[in-house]
């Protein structure tokens, strides 16, 4: 075991005198409270290692000690319907936004192994022990560790098990034996290995019209959502939470405000799963790091929560991880880097932040886990850029890891308008990939139909820099009723309420038959216009209200009326026509 002496120590950066060998990325425990720690610079007899607890209190002469491991979490059952800080140490809930330096515990939970293999079969790393059943009823799978392979030298029974029993032992092709427990240690800024990483066809349906209509991101895939303060990103990251279809749900609050993660965990355990009526919780695991808490351990908590998403997507699961903002972690690099000494880049960062970055996007992926099946990690990282400026660097380096980007406006938040997704800021450079999932579910039109919206808005922005000038009135009729059509896109479409019962969720189905609804409205306008009908006359017809409302009075299970609205359109714009020519003939 490794030692070193303390002889300088800066906040959360200590250098240490050492009298045997460490390693690079080495976790230590320092002190007499034995707080966690990790070696980031080895110069001869000298290392530096940064403290992810409070230091209060240390002083040179005190001891560090070397753990001969990376810096790794404890993986196992217990992680599901909790919440931890960010180096996976659990917290009380949002009474209790605090852990007691040192502190390394285990639930005392108990889970029902169910063991699917035999003794004296041969195993490889990720293989299937057997089943851990929680109290809930949840089943998730326990698998051999990554690392480790041979044949089972013996397996308890059936039975009810704690968090840390072993379950298993192995012998190794050397001849040594290896136990397998049911949580199990790995290191955070290794990925976990998988059998193959797999091309995605398929979105991360997110119940958000204007993502999963107008800009989708793949199921293993990677978005950011860069906004300025007061736009929305935490409601936004909670709506996708709630409504997505993953199997897992990892949301990591990253040096966020107390009082607003505390809002988190306050809510999150009192919310019911859309698809299963049972509490959300059952299915998420939330890691809470505010802005309070130890400096560097916000640099570490990203990492732990990818580990956490990778451990549920080796069982072959879905898990959406969603990280509540990458700008606090950028700042706390930056802040732990200064105290290096190390030579700042652009904007203050550590010249490193953009592999950093990498480091972490990169994680997310659709894969086939070690055990066979499918399963993914899909990461949607908010953003906060200083006064909304998406040239600064955290936001500018993450577009090149990211093929999703859902840009946050200021204006629309003003204007109470949510999500307050800018659409012509915002894009998605492998939606063309996802048609064919969209016609399987009901939408074969969706990319003509996409594109037809997106350019109704972006002919609506320029329509009316031109009617600042001129009046609206002023405009053609073409131009006054393209005016129209796309504030319906707007106010019909993608204003979603989050605390809508109807509305806070909207299923493909639902996306689908809006889309061909509005297009609908669209065409019988425009033949309307074309037949000489003033656009104001549409924009009076009783249809228009409740196609504006038909995402908050239709829910999923009520396409059926749909079908009542189409007809309801011909009708009406039939009346309208009709009106027309015969005010024709008389004036004739």
């Amino acid at each position: 075991m490794s030692r070193a002496t303390i002889r300088w120590i800066a906040g959360p950066v200590l250098r240490a005198t050492a009298s045997g060998p460490f390693a690079m990325r080495e976790a230590v425990r320092v002190g007499d409270q034995a707080l966690l720690g990790e070696v980031v610079r080895i110069d001869g007899d000298e290392i530096v290692a940064q403290v992810y607890e409070d230091t209060t209190g240390l002083k040179p002469g005190a001891l560090v000690v070397g753990d001969l491991e990376p810096l790794a979490i404890p993986l196992g059952p217990g992680l599901l319907g909790h919440i931890f800080d960010g180096l996976l140490r659990p917290l009380a809930g949002a009474d209790a936004l605090y852990v007691e330096p040192g502190t390394r515990s285990l639930s005392s939970e108990t889970f029902t192994f169910v063991p699917r293999i035999e003794r004296g079969a041969t195993v490889r790393g990720g293989a299937i022990l057997g089943e851990l059943i929680a109290a809930s009823g949840v089943a998730q799978k326990c698998l051999v560790p990554p690392d480790a392979e041979g044949e089972i030298v013996s397996i308890v029974d059936r039975g009810e098990y704690t968090q840390d029993a072993v379950l298993a032992t192995l012998r190794t092709a050397s001849g040594g034996e290896r136990t397998v427990a049911m949580t199990q240690r790995w290191p955070v800024r290794r990925p976990r290995p998988v059998a193959a990483r797999l091309p995605s066809t398929e979105p991360l349906v997110t119940g958000q019209r204007i993502l999963d209509s107008m800009f989708p991101v793949a199921r293993g895939g990677k978005a950011a959502i860069p906004g300025g303060f007061g736009t929305g990103k935490t409601v936004l990251l909670e709506a996708l939470a709630k409504g997505c279809n993953a199997d897992v749900i990892v949301y990591l609050g990253c040096g966020e405000r107390g009082n607003e993660m505390a809002g988190v965990l306050d809510e999150f355990p009192k919310l019911d799963d859309p698809r299963t009526g049972r509490p959300l919780m059952e299915r998420t695991v939330i890691i809470a790091n505010t802005s309070n808490m130890p400096v560097a351990a916000r640099e570490a908590s990203i990492y732990s929560a990818v580990t956490v998403a990778e451990y549920f997507r080796d069982q072959g699961l879905h898990v959406a991880l969603m990280a509540d903002s990458t700008s606090r972690w950028a700042e706390a690099l930056r802040e732990v880097s200064g105290r290096f000494g190390e030579l700042p880049g652009e904007g203050g960062y550590p010249a490193y932040l953009s592999s950093r970055l990498a480091d972490f996007y990169e994680r997310a992926a659709l894969v086939e886990p070690l055990c066979g099946g499918v399963g993914s990690v899909t990461i949607i990282g908010a953003i906060s850029p200083p006064s909304g400026d998406f040239s600064e660097p955290v936001t500018s380096h993450t577009k090149r890891y990211t093929k999703a980007f859902w840009a946050l406006d200021v204006k629309r938040a003003q204007a109470r308008f949510y999500p307050a997704i800018h659409p012509l800021q915002s894009y998605a450079e492998d939606a063309r990939e996802f048609a064919p999932w969209w016609a399987a579910h009901g939408n074969d039109r969706w990319l003509a139909s996409r594109w037809r919206f997106l350019t109704l808005l972006e002919d609506e922005a320029r329509l009316e820099r031109m009617a600042r000038i001129i009046g609206k009135d002023a405009l053609p009729v073409r131009q006054q009723l393209t005016l129209f059509c796309a504030g319906l896109v707007n106010d019909a479409f993608l204003r979603q309420s989050a605390f809508s019962a109807n509305d806070r969720v909207c299923a493909p189905g639902r996306q689908a038959a809006m889309m061909r609804l509005l297009e609908k409205f669209f065409d019988l306008a425009e033949k309307a216009v074309a037949a000489g009908v003033a656009p104001a006359d549409i924009t009076q017809l009783a249809c228009v209200r409740p196609v504006q409302r038909a995402g908050e009075d239709i829910a999923d299970n009520q396409l059926a009326r749909f079908d009542e609205l189409h007809k309801r359109l011909d009708v009406e714009f039939a009346a309208l026509t009709d009106k027309l020519g015969q005010v024709d003939a008389s004036r004739r």
